[in-house]
């Protein structure tokens, strides 16, 4: 006998008891009933719900033989093999069977019972509250108890399933025998080192236990087996989460053993209240008041250990039952006082099963029926008839809460997360963390309260105070005696959590969470929860942990060094006011002065020979177009505008183009001047200023009609380049047509080496003044510098490329102006004696 499980027995008592001093409902009538114990057993289940129906010492079916029974209801069972059992044979009848235990989902089809009531929500509806909660803690690796029937094999199929779809993975599976054996050694070594690779994982902190309340009995057996001892309890130490058909309770043999392994267990109970009058009704039960005891001399000496006096038998006087014990003084597991899940779905069916009585008897088809029979002999209730009152009822019962069945015969409701705190003295504290509510709003389907749950110490850290000291804070209180709403209290504001004391929620993965910065890499021959963490590769992130993969950032941003955020891009531009700007721009504003300054010395002795020698028109064109070489770079810097973008490149292009040919046409000039002195040449038609003017105006028309074609069918335009630089958006001119850009600067470029191979050709003409051998350094300078320029500048990006390219523009034409003009400058400013005709006359020795 469980004896945790006679408060049922009592619940049918209680009920029974105030239906009968109610006039309110079925006045005039007195209930009463019958107790059966089916044992567990399905050959007894069968054997009772028969000696139930026909009373007799042997069977004889659909005969009564004995005295009248009027039988209308049946209230069971607990288990849902021992609630099928009883439809077997109540459905052939069609008596009324109020089933007070969790039924499987689907096992059987209501239709084909129709006899079968539910007490309680259907179970199915709890698959979503586990699946919640272990999402809600993270817990992704999990173990699963089942007791070892249909149902446990069942319910692994469903579960399983929807776990599987939620990313959670069973990491053990193990089954529950029904009867364990304590005579058979062999048969409890298989089943302690069956469950103890299970049990001593340390990365399975979670277990499902589903089962019925035996289950849990069993359960503790194998932890006994285990840890006789208790000495690696907190090495066993586990969360467990129960099923609605688990209650807290031990055996007769477990008396003493305590339930800490299953500190801080969470269950999912059927939703239930405290029966106003109940407890006092417990307290009230004693073997002296009791007429009929019935079960109650057994379970007193269960309960209590002790024996009632025997004359045929002797017994030590401290093993004598006095009937003074109190039940108040009884463990939880053992036996409770307030009102249990189960005992609340029995009440509440009993009082269902009148209240459908009453509705039948209150018609007025049944009171004409019983006018008709009054005279002759009492009126006798057919079970079947109760059948459609059943199934509208619908009242509040003394908790103030509505029962009514749904469409599936089924209690209408929810369930309630209980939070188990187990005391030293082996009793415990039901705590509502939580509900489950189907029917409810989807924000409030399913709700926990973790501030309410006390995890088991093995989970939690503790560090004891230097000087060894602590101070007690009163931060909540526990009254199982008060109303519910106090019953459970707990400031939070009153904890103070530090490194002295930390709670902690125990972790239930395969492997450690993948921090931000890194994803998830499936580990081969594994389940799908274990993996490893692999950063994110470049350009990538992962904002969140545990991330399947990581993702590029939006166009603007970029990742942070960690990978685990983006931060937004600055634009970014070659600007005046940083250094590199502000350098580049005096340089090019420095040169285009002392441009400009030569110039004017080359104004101011014009008149002199060594102006006059080499074309002066084409030196003045020169140096101006130098001078706009230097002041060219400061379109490249500021913010690009659809204006700077269209005058940067062709400008450029343009300018160095009748630079460079006023120097083809200069070393040119030289080569026909030289050869028209010989005796009997033809070239003295060509020289002359026209020819010199003739080849500028033709090379640069060339440039000025590559420009107008690059402009006319793809311009340069003004964008924000998001991918060139990973930390920053650059602002710059998108040139358009790359193969027209190509071509200015591969015809400038052409320009160039037609030069320097004019006057490399020409360097050794005898004169002191030739200005080929300096034109020759010049473009070797000028070639030098954009030869290089190419790959510096295909393999540079934002600032570097403009700065580059305008190193490049000043470089070059320094390198003209210097090796040009700068030994000029020389002779005109500091030897002017070397500045006569008499120089340009004589020759080489």
């Amino acid at each position: 006998m469980v004896t945790k499980f006679y408060q049922h027995a009592l619940a049918v008592a209680f009920a029974v008891k105030e239906i009968n001093e109610d006039p309110q409902i079925l006045p005039n009538v007195t209930l009463g009933f019958h107790i059966y114990d089916s044992y567990y057993d399905a050959k007894m289940t069968y054997r009772t719900t028969l000696d139930l129906l026909f009373k007799s010492r042997s069977f004889l079916l659909n005969y009564k033989c004995t005295r009248q029974k009027n039988l209308i209801a049946i209230i069971g069972g607990l288990g849902s093999d021992t609630s099928f059992y009883m439809a077997d044979i109540l459905g052939l009848y069609k008596i009324p069977q109020l089933t007070y235990g969790a039924l499987v989902p689907g096992k059987v089809d209501s239709t084909l019972v129709p006899s079968l009531y539910s007490m309680v929500s259907n179970e199915a509806k709890q698959y979503l509250g586990i699946l919640k909660l272990l999402q809600h803690f993270g817990w992704t690796w999990i173990g699963i108890f089942t007791h070892d029937n249909d149902d446990g094999q069942k319910f692994l199929q469903t579960l399983e399933a929807l776990l599987f779809q939620n990313g959670i993975c069973t990491a053990y599976r193990q089954k529950i025998p029904q009867r364990i054996r304590l005579d058979n050694f062999e048969e409890m070594m298989e089943i302690t080192s069956y469950n103890n690779v299970a049990l001593t994982d340390h990365k399975t902190k979670v277990f499902l236990l589903y089962g019925e309340s035996v289950t849990l009995v069993q359960l503790r057996f194998i932890l006994f087996l285990q840890d006789p001892r208790n000495k690696l309890k907190d090495s066993f130490m586990k969360v467990w989460v129960m099923t609605s058909g688990i209650d807290f309770t031990l055996s007769f043999l477990q008396r003493s053993w305590d339930l800490d392994f299953f500190q801080g267990a969470i269950s999912f109970t059927f939703h239930s209240r405290d029966l106003p009058g109940f407890n006092k009704f417990l307290e009230g039960i004693k073997p002296s008041k009791t007429k009929s005891q019935g079960f109650l001399k057994e379970f007193w000496e269960r309960a209590f250990d002790c024996t009632f006096p025997n004359p045929d038998m002797e017994i030590e006087k401290n093993e004598t039952c006095t009937g003074k014990e109190r039940l108040q003084d009884l463990p939880g597991p053992l036996f409770e006082m307030g009102t249990t899940v189960h005992s609340y779905s029995i009440y509440n069916g009993v009082y269902a099963a009148a209240h459908a009585l009453n509705a039948m008897l209150s018609s007025q088809s049944h009171q004409r029926s019983f006018r008709k029979v009054k005279t002759a002999e009492p009126f006798v209730l057919q079970p079947w008839q109760l059948h459609p009152y059943l199934q509208r009822v619908s009242f509040n019962n003394s908790a103030g809460e509505t029962v009514s069945f749904n469409e599936q015969k089924e209690m209408r409701g929810g369930f309630d997360v209980v939070h188990m705190v187990i005391f030293p003295n082996r009793s415990f504290e039901r705590v509502k963390i939580g509900w489950i509510d189907p029917n409810g709003p989807q924000e409030d389907e399913f709700v926990i309260s973790d501030n309410r749950i006390l995890w088991p110490r093995a989970f939690n850290q503790m560090v004891i105070f230097p000087n060894r000291s602590f101070e007690r804070v009163k931060i909540g209180w526990i009254n199982p005696n008060g109303p519910q709403e106090d019953e459970f209290v707990i400031s939070d504001d009153m904890i103070l959590w530090d490194r002295a004391f930390k709670q902690v929620c125990p972790l239930s993965v395969c492997n450690e969470q993948c921090h931000r910065g890194k994803h998830k890499k499936k580990k081969e021959g594994e389940k799908f929860c274990c993996y490893d963490c692999v950063p994110c590769p470049e350009g990538e992130i992962s904002s969140k942990t545990d991330m399947e993969k990581c993702f590029k950032c939006p166009e603007d941003q970029y990742p942070t060094k960690g990978k685990d955020d983006c931060i937004h891009k600055v634009v970014t531009f070659l600007s005046y006011k940083e250094r590199l700007g502000f350098s580049l721009a005096s340089v090019s504003i420095s040169l285009s002065v002392i441009t400009a300054l030569i110039l004017g010395i080359f104004l101011k002795h014009r008149d002199t020979p060594l102006v006059k020698a080499n074309n002066r028109d084409l030196t003045y064109i020169l140096l101006i177009s130098l001078h706009f070489c230097f002041v060219c770079p400061l379109l490249f810097i500021g913010q690009p505008s659809e204006v700077t973008c269209l005058l940067r490149q062709p400008t450029f292009g343009i300018i160095f183009s009748v630079a460079v040919s006023c120097i083809l046409a200069k070393t040119f000039t030289v080569v026909v001047a030289f050869m028209a002195t010989r005796p009997g040449s033809n070239m003295k038609k060509w020289v002359g200023k026209r020819m010199a003017t003739s080849i500028v105006l033709f090379f640069s028309l060339i440039q000025v009609s590559l420009c107008a074609i690059w402009l006319g069918s793809s311009p340069p335009f003004p964008q924000l380049n998001m991918h060139s630089v990973t930390e920053a958006v650059i602002n710059e001119c998108n040139e358009g047509s790359l193969v027209m850009f190509s071509c200015v600067l591969g015809y400038m470029g052409f320009l160039a080496l037609a030069s320097f191979f004019v006057a490399f050709c020409a360097r050794r003409l005898p004169d002191s003044f030739n200005e080929a051998k300096f034109i020759t350094f010049s473009m070797l300078v000028f070639c030098s510098v954009w030869v290089l320029f190419v790959p510096t500048y295909l393999s540079s990006t934002g600032k570097a490329l403009l700065a580059v390219e305008i190193f490049s523009i000043l470089a070059s034409s320094a390198g003209l102006l210097g090796c040009i003009f700068f030994p000029k400058c020389y002779i005109i400013i500091l030897r002017p004696e070397m500045n006569t005709k008499d120089q340009l006359v004589r020759r080489k020795n």
